[in-house]
This record gives C-alpha cells, sequence and structure tokens, in this order.
C-alpha cells in the first residue's frame, strides 16, 4: 500500500490540525491521571477514602450537566465550543502548582479544581464527538475514529511515561503545568482549523427540556443503541472501582515510584495503540456487531493478573493484563462510536452524545467512591478483584441484543427519528 493511501484523512490539513490537537490535549489528559491522584496520595498523605472521592468529583459533571450539555452544543458551533473548554481548563488547571507553591494546597481544593474540569470536559467531549461528522463526512468516521484513537492511545504511551519522571522530579503539583500548556496549545491549534461548520438554524421554539426529551427518545428507541450503552455503564463502574485502587495499591503494596508506576500506565496505553491499529480490521473479520462484546469477553478476565502479583518482577508481569483491557476497550469503542455517529442525524449529535455519556459515565462517580469505601474495608487488592470481575459482565448487555450476529451496522441517518423510519434504515424492532 502506498504511503498516501496509508495516510488517508491526516492528507486533509484541517483533520491533520485535529490530529495533533487531539495528540496535545489529551498528553494533557494522561498526565492528570497519573498526577491529579498522586497530588493526593503523595503530597497531601490523603487516605483511600479520599483518593476515591477525588476520583469521583472527576466525573461527577457527568450527571450534573450530562443531559443538559447537548441540547445546549446542539445549538452551537462545536469548534467553538472545543476551544473554550481546552482555553479555560487549562487555566483552572494551573491553579494546583500555584496553590502548592503559595502552600495554600489542601484536598477541597483538588475535589474544586477535578469538579470543574470535569464539567468542563463533558462539554469539550460531547462537541468533540460532534464536531468529527462534519469535518470528515459520514462515510470516513471508521477511518477517523480510528486514527484519533491511536493518536489517542500513543499519549496514553508517552504521558505516563512522561509524568511519571517529572513527578519524581519535580512534584505532582508542578508536573500539572505540563498538562495545562498540552489543553492550552490544544485549544490554539484548533483556532487554525479552515473548514466552519455551516450555521445553525435556530430552533422557533427553543425549550431545553423538550431537546433532552427529543434526545433521550431516540437512544432509548434503538435496542442496539440501548444494548452500547448499558455495556459502557456496566464496565465504567467497575473500570473506576479498580482504577480508583490501582494507584494505590501500585504505590503502598507494591512499593512502585512514580517511574514504575508510569512504565505500568505506558504499558496500558501500549494495548490501546494496538488496540487503534487492529480496530478497523477486526471489525471487518469479525463483524462490526460481534466485535463489540467480544473484544471485553476476551480481555477483561486478563485484569485479574493484577490483583495477583507480587513485589518484584511479578507486578510488571501482570501490566499485561491492563495491556489486553485497553486493546479491548479501544476496539469496542472504535466500533460501536462509529455506529453511533453514522445513526444519528446532525441536528440531534450533541444529544445522543450527551445522552450516551450521561448513562454510560453515570455510574463512574459512584465507582470512584465505592473504590474508596471498599479499599478502606477490604483493602486495595480486594476491589481490584470486585473490579475485575464487574467488568467480565460488560459484554452481556450487547451479547443478549441483536449484535451478537450482525455483521454489519446499519448506515444512514434518520432525520426525524423518534416519529419515522427513513427509507433503508432498519426498523428499531431489527436494531
Amino acid at each position: 500500500m502506498s504511503i498516501p493511501s496509508r495516510l488517508g484523512l491526516l492528507r486533509d490539513p484541517d483533520f491533520g490540525r485535529l490530529f495533533v490537537a487531539t495528540a496535545l490535549g489529551q498528553l494533557g489528559d494522561r498526565i492528570i491521571f497519573l498526577a491529579l491522584p498522586l497530588v493526593a496520595i503523595v503530597a497531601l498523605n490523603a487516605d483511600e477514602f479520599q483518593v476515591g472521592l477525588l476520583t469521583a468529583m472527576t466525573t461527577t459533571g457527568s450527571l450534573l450537566v450530562g443531559l443538559p450539555a447537548g441540547a445546549w452544543v446542539d445549538r452551537m458551533r462545536k469548534r467553538s465550543v472545543m476551544i473554550g473548554t481546552d482555553l479555560v481548563r487549562a487555566l483552572v488547571l494551573l491553579t494546583i502548582p500555584m496553590a502548592w507553591w503559595a502552600g495554600l494546597l489542601a484536598i477541597w481544593w483538588l475535589y474544586a479544581v477535578a469538579l470543574v474540569h470535569g464539567v468542563l470536559t463533558v462539554f469539550f467531549d460531547v462537541a468533540y464527538v460532534s464536531y468529527l461528522p462534519h469535518l470528515v463526512g459520514r462515510g470516513k468516521l471508521v477511518e477517523g475514529n480510528s486514527k484519533l484513537s491511536a493518536i489517542r492511545s500513543v499519549t496514553s504511551i508517552s504521558g505516563p511515561a512522561v509524568a511519571g519522571p517529572m513527578v519524581g522530579w519535580a512534584g505532582a503539583p508542578a508536573t500539572l503545568v505540563a498538562s495545562s500548556v498540552g489543553m492550552a496549545l490544544s485549544g490554539l491549534l484548533a483556532i487554525s482549523i479552515r473548514k466552519r461548520e455551516q450555521k445553525l438554524e435556530p430552533s422557533e421554539d427553543p425549550q431545553l427540556r423538550r431537546d433532552i426529551k427529543e434526545g433521550l427518545k431516540f437512544v432509548l428507541k434503538y435496542p442496539v443503541l440501548r444494548a452500547t450503552i448499558l455495556g459502557d455503564a456496566i464496565f465504567n463502574l467497575f473500570l473506576v472501582m479498580y482504577q480508583t485502587m490501582l494507584l494505590v495499591f501500585l504505590e503502598r503494596e507494591m512499593g512502585l515510584g512514580s517511574f514504575g508506576i508510569g512504565l505500568i500506565l505506558s504499558g496500558m496505553g501500549c494495548g490501546a495503540l494496538v488496540g487503534a491499529l487492529l480496530a478497523t480490521r477486526l471489525s471487518k473479520r469479525l463483524g462490526q456487531g460481534p466485535v463489540i462484546w467480544l473484544a471485553p469477553l476476551v480481555t477483561c478476565p486478563l485484569t485479574v493478573l493484577m490483583p495477583l502479583a507480587r513485589p518484584g518482577g511479578s507486578v510488571y508481569a501482570a501490566a499485561i493484563g491492563l495491556a489486553a483491557l485497553s486493546l479491548g476497550g479501544v476496539v469496542r469503542v472504535v466500533a460501536q462510536a462509529s455506529f453511533q455517529q453514522a445513526l444519528t442525524p446532525d441536528r440531534l449529535m450533541g444529544r445522543m452524545g450527551a445522552t450516551a455519556r450521561f448513562v454510560s459515565w453515570g455510574g463512574i462517580p459512584l465507582g470512584g467512591v465505592l473504590g474508596g469505601a471498599c479499599g478502606s474495608v477490604f483493602g486495595a487488592t480486594a476491589t481490584l478483584w470486585i473490579g475485575a470481575a464487574g467488568m467480565m459482565l460488560s459484554f452481556l448487555p450487547s451479547f443478549l441484543s441483536p449484535l451478537r450476529t450482525m455483521r454489519k451496522l446499519p448506515e444512514g441517518k434518520a432525520s426525524e427519528p423518534v416519529r419515522t423510519v427513513q427509507p433503508g434504515l432498519p426498523r428499531a424492532r431489527e436494531l
């Protein structure tokens, strides 16, 4: 295959700018993933429950503004939302190192920053998912999602690898400066994207409650959409329980420093990168429906390797299970995200994404609290076992739906999905 063919969408200047902006923003996000909990664990000596509560605060935004965010984003230009939220998140993160240097940093400060940052991230993510079909067209969604997943996976490798030594050298609070810079550069680069969205037609009678209800009806109408979102909800609840105690387990029970923890998390990024590179091929070979449930069924059981590990080399061997988990997660997400985007009409794209996020991410704050509570009562190792067992169940909703045998997912969009069915689009009972 020629080099231009391999580049595909990367030859498009605007997609290339979004690609680089994604890399910079995700690099900052991956540094936060390691550095923010370590600020609590190392700099503030937080206990297990406080670490769990911090994890919950980072995702509470999905519950607070998850549904209205979709209705609001559908009324705005998505690129502008992405730029604004990136720049404001960069400023919010800067307050942590500033408070640390001033001797004012406390756990409640971390909670506040995590909450504000999480709310802004909801708006960014809804706009980001809604913007891609406009930028690349619906026929290239799988390729676009695969390439963006690949660069996010690369940053999942490089982010912890960079953050680990930085935390050891400069301290966890100071490391967040790098996160702030990455997000600021991402926002500034998005400004340079030349392709403009069409001017939005104002609603004759805009009502927030009605718009939210319309988005909910669209998602709930199709059994396939319900299945993917419910599977995500189960997976995310137990994944966060697992991740909440993972850093505590590695730092306090395995005796790893920030560099060793960074290597473990980089290994997860390697799995995600392989998943992004294989996602399109696996979808074609296994079928776009079956790959959504086969990915978690095959990879989630390997997460039990980590609680089986002992101090020493075995903990790095157990990281293979985490890499496999990331591989399966990316394969699943690419397949179902491309399907959701292809099925959803433009005017409902933000509400579909927000509704899916609200349901699938709604349990994440609960997972953080449960993870912290279980860690305090049963210990970090037992919590990893509980999280691993729960993630194994996440394949069931898709397996018990028409996705079990649906080799090719439906394409096209319905202009009025709640009331009519367009020619060529399978009816709700078929999905």
